[in-house]
């Protein structure tokens, strides 16, 4: 695989992005420099570690920024949790966006798995 475009967590995890960054354009104006920006942040952040890593080259530092991206998968997890409780979403949205989490978890640790499988295979 040759272009980020064709990896599938990184895929998922611009799918996921650009969900939270229509969600958010419906809480409230006071939330603007609080849960709004930290949703925002970590969303953002999945896609970005993804790509970062797969510039690298190396395996090792690939499993490592996936793994900063799975971080931020929980983190944005958490901030919806807290949308949900805040009252600033529904829990149909909320359910929405938690299963492209999940998805999105489930595709990143596939890749892992195969970064870690072709580090050993290099090791040979």
């Amino acid at each position: 695989m040759y272009k980020l475009s064709e990896l599938e967590s990184w895929k998922s995890a611009r799918e996921l992005r650009q969900m939270v960054s229509n969600l958010v354009k419906h809480f409230p104006k006071d939330e603007k420099f609080r849960l709004k920006d930290q949703i925002i942040r970590s969303s953002r952040s999945v896609p970005a570690n993804i790509a970062e890593g797969f510039g690298r080259y190396h395996y090792q530092e690939n499993i490592q920024f996936c793994r900063m991206a799975r971080g931020s998968l929980y983190e944005t997890q958490e901030h919806l949790v807290c949308a949900l409780d805040e009252g600033f979403i529904q829990k149909e949205v909320f359910d929405k966006l938690n299963d492209q989490i999940l998805q999105c978890l489930k595709i990143l640790n596939g890749y892992i798995a195969y970064l870690k499988k072709s580090k050993q295979g290099s090791n040979k």
